[in-house]
């Protein structure tokens, strides 16, 4: 069990512990109810060879071979070829107003009852189910009288189960309806649950169909088992008794071959494709299963014997293997990780579990025990069946989204990777054509300015300046253009950024601002140093210009996963989410005389350098940059 989540092997324990409850609770509830002086717990049995039940034979009636027979004990033992099963004893006093006789659970075909010789009851099936329930009305004169029922079957179980009970024919009637009405519920509703699952699959993608279909037929054909199985439709629509056998071997046809779909489209082929190949086996042999039993209807069941083995003893066979294997397939997922394959391997456990224990009780019962629980087994199982698809559909939408934002990102990326082409040619081409003229015009107004006095020297100093702000955006649009470094090294960042605060401390004095650098000294990272400080320069620069009176300027850094983060944070005016979606835009700025180059600049210096730039900001709160190399140090 070494790797096997923990959580599995806690749900497992208390799963085990509560199957035990189920299985034994039921059995000593129905033990402590019989008995007492509505109940007939003591008979005698006899076999005979006549199969005759229309009458009871004098031969029965007059012989003294019975034996006793008790509730609790194991079921009469067929002796030879007997067919037929007699059992007799004494009614008590009926004191009832309409009294009446239950038998909550008798095993045969054909049952005939009888007070004395006069026959109060018979029933005669054609298929074969053995289990049924029996209510009939008594008379007040039949007390203290012997009662006679035969019971004839083809199988090894006949005979009596808890024993008879008597009472007033409304109560008794009331326990006959509803004790077995829960099953044909829990089984309309899985049918229901699958039926409208099979509608909303209309809805659904081709991708998603396989798995949704498969799981519907999961559940239609595990309430088609739950409801033919049940002795309500037996007792109340007995005629229609072959129609239930059949429907029972159909729905066994579709869900193992549907199940083990499922469990392929979930988890996959399995080891050396096991799974897949136990399907295309499953889907073969249910089809030649299903053809075999039409044969068989037609030919009025001259085939039963060889029908019976291949739908009972061959696919009980098939159904071991297929539990062993999905179960370890479910196991292995679960051990990797899997949290779909713990669900399965939980629910698993309480469908075997159930089953195991109640197989186990039944032996130890030598066959006095009938099989119940494994419905609400299967219900459990089915319902984590439903919990796996669920879960994978969320898996799946969590992934949509996941790749629609990031097919989001990328196409913003792409898109201002585009943008930023075109700028780039277009500032590279300008700014080489434009440049020498600016440098002659320049050359000729500084001779100019030495012949001029007074105002026209003023005038001729303001168009100096101008064209040397002119000379520093062409050179942005030139860096923008090509971010190549001539020179790269190893760069101390703190080192670095000491020279950027040496730069900008007077602008930031001038602004009545505060600079707090907090910069460790064992941060490196590769690129050129004069590229470097310009990008700082300029993001400190614009966190100074932002902030309105005395402000703080905090700088620190810090090494994460290989990677150097400096983070530069103001409390200045703030940017909202429109203007902090359009940094980094052309010709966008906050400032009147901006125009948005310094930032381009910014952004493709360090994106150079294989890093990163994101900006955090709020409306009168301040702005936060996060900047991110790749780590230098060795």
């Amino acid at each position: 069990m070494k790797g096997f989540p923990k959580s599995v092997i806690t749900k497992l324990a208390l799963i085990a512990c509560l199957t035990l409850l189920f299985v034994t609770v039921p059995v000593f509830a129905g033990a402590m109810q019989t008995g007492g002086e509505r109940w007939i717990t003591e008979w005698e049995v006899k076999w005979a060879d006549s199969p005759d039940l229309a009458a009871v034979p004098g031969s029965v009636t007059a012989s003294e071979d019975w034996s006793p027979n008790q509730s609790g004990m194991a079921l009469p033992k067929r002796p030879g070829t007997s067919s037929t099963l007699w059992i007799r004893t004494k009614l008590p006093a009926l004191n009832w107003d309409i009294p009446s006789m239950l038998i909550p659970k008798i095993y045969g075909q054909n049952i005939a009852i009888f007070i004395g010789t006069t026959p109060i009851y018979e029933s005669n099936r054609d298929y074969i189910y053995d289990n049924n329930k029996v209510l009939t009305p008594l008379q007040r004169n039949d007390s203290d009288k012997i009662l006679y029922i035969g019971v004839q079957s083809a199988k090894d179980r006949i005979g009596l189960r808890h024993g008879i009970e008597l009472g007033n024919y409304p109560e008794l009637l009331d326990n006959y309806v509803k004790r077995d009405l829960i099953y044909i519920i829990l089984g309309c509703a899985f049918v229901f649950i699958a039926l409208v699952m099979l509608i909303c699959s209309v809805f659904l993608k081709k991708e998603q169909n396989a798995s949704w279909i498969s799981l519907s037929l999961v559940i239609a054909s595990a309430g088609v088992l739950v409801i033919t199985y049940s002795p309500f439709l037996y007792t109340f629509y007995k005629d229609y008794g072959k129609l239930y056998t059949r429907l029972w071997d159909v729905a066994l046809f579709v869900l193992l071959p549907s199940l083990t779909y499922f469990i392929e489209r979930i988890f996959g082929s399995g080891y050396r494709s096991v799974i897949k190949k136990l399907l295309y086996f499953q889907i073969g042999y249910s089809a030649f299963c299903l053809l075999f039993m039409l044969a068989n209807i037609v030919l009025n069941d001259k085939l039963f014997g060889i029908h019976y083995f291949l739908s009972v003893r061959v696919l009980g066979i098939v159904m071991i293997v297929q539990a062993v294997l999905l179960v370890s397939n479910s196991i292995i997922h679960a051990v990797k990780g899997n949290r779909s394959a713990e669900i399965l391997t939980v629910g698993f456990a309480v469908f075997g579990l159930t089953v195991i224990g109640e197989m186990v009780w039944f032996y130890l019962k030598d066959g006095n025990y009938d099989l119940f629980l494994w419905k609400w087994g299967a219900a459990v199982f089915i319902i984590s069946l439903m919990l796996i698809l669920g879960r994978n559909y969320t898996i799946n939408h969590e992934q949509i989204v996941k790749y629609s934002k990031e097919l989001e990102m990328f196409n913003n990326e792409l898109q201002r990777s585009e943008k930023m082409a075109i700028i780039s040619e277009l500032a590279a081409s300008v700014a080489h054509e434009v440049r020498n003229p600016l440098q002659v015009t320049r050359g000729f107004l500084q001779v100019l300015t030495k012949k001029y006095r007074n105002q026209d020297k003023i005038y001729m100093t303001m168009a100096l300046e101008e064209l040397d702000r002119a000379a520093g955006i062409i050179t942005d649009f030139l860096t923008f253009a090509k971010p190549q470094f001539e020179r790269i090294s190893v760069l101390n960042v703190k080192e670095e950024l000491g020279h950027v605060e040496g730069v900008i401390v007077p602008l930031a004095n001038l602004q009545g601002a505060q600079i707090d650098m907090r910069i460790p000294d064992h941060l490196q990272v590769k690129g050129n140093s004069s590229k470097f400080k310009q990008a700082f320069i300029n993001i400190v620069k614009n966190s100074i210009e932002a902030l309105s009176g005395d402000g703080q300027i905090n700088v620190w850094a810090y090494e994460m996963d290989e990677r150097v983060v400096i983070h530069i944070q103001d409390n200045g005016e703030g940017m909202s989410k429109e203007e902090l979606a359009r940094l980094g835009e052309p010709y966008f700025s906050n400032k009147t005389k901006g125009t948005g180059l310094g930032l381009m600049v910014t952004f493709r210096i360090v994106e150079a350098m294989g890093g990163s730039l994101e900006f955090k900001s709020e409306k009168g709160v301040g702005t936060e940059a996060v900047v991110s190399f790749p780590s230098a140090a060795v």
